[in-house]
């Protein structure tokens, strides 16, 4: 493990401060540079297992009485950590591209939607790179279009080179407008598109490569903040 270098690091802290994943150290590199979650914030976990984003993301919101909520969605039984968590955290067992888009927003205070939605979502991988990527992407737009629903449809069918299938996006999405959402994919020549599909959706959008990333992984992160009308 040694010659890993840094990411033993992160693995070492996770287990020393409590965190259920080292996974947890890139959305704190994300939240102290974009201040993304504030308080009160309505917070939306999109593939949420382990439950390290959870974490993070309900210490973001300070004390318990300043309120807030997060709502963790994953294909697995997740349950809420102990540590780190509070009342204001839940999470559901569920395929989150199969929900109605108004059963997420449900989820959310008063139903009003959420002002940030986190996508730490990763695909079955194959080992084939290319295919890899192409997957990630899909992915990436499909949970774009969960946060801003036919906004992005429209701006994904303006687009003759995506090959997502997002025609079940003809609802209004769950992200308030102002939201923020930070979204995973792969790198692959496809990341310029994907950028080009999400600017006119938001006031700012920004790439990160956290420092927590292991060095043989590809990913990377776009963050996208202030969700504006189109």
């Amino acid at each position: 493990m040694s010659a890993a270098g840094a990411p033993d690091f992160f693995y070492r802290e996770a287990i020393r401060l409590g965190y259920v994943a080292r996974s947890a150290f890139k959305l704190l590199q994300m939240q102290n540079k974009y201040k993304l979650i504030t308080q009160g914030s309505a917070i939306l976990d999109l593939g949420c297992a382990p439950g390290a984003w959870l974490q993070v993301a309900c210490q973001s919101l300070g004390a318990l009485k300043n309120g807030g909520s997060v709502v963790g969605i994953d294909l697995k039984k997740v349950k809420v950590p102990s540590t780190h968590c509070d009342s204001r955290v839940q999470t559901v067992c569920a395929d989150v591209l199969n929900l109605p888009k108004q059963r997420i927003k449900a989820l959310s205070p008063q139903e009003k939607g959420f002002k940030v939605v986190l996508s730490d979502m990763c695909p079955l991988v194959s080992g084939i790179a290319s295919k890899d990527a192409a997957l990630s992407t899909e992915l990436g737009m499909r949970a774009l279009g969960v946060a801003v629903g036919k906004a992005a449809m429209d701006h994904i069918v303006d687009s003759s080179s995506s090959s997502c299938d997002c025609s079940d996006n003809i609802d209004d999405g769950v992200l308030q407008m102002g939201g923020s959402i930070i979204i995973k994919i792969l790198e692959s020549e496809d990341v310029r598109e994907f950028n080009r599909i999400c600017k006119p959706l938001f006031r700012k959008t920004s790439w990160l490569r956290p420092k927590a990333t292991r060095p043989s992984s590809r990913e990377i992160y776009l963050i996208c903040q202030g969700l504006q009308k189109t």
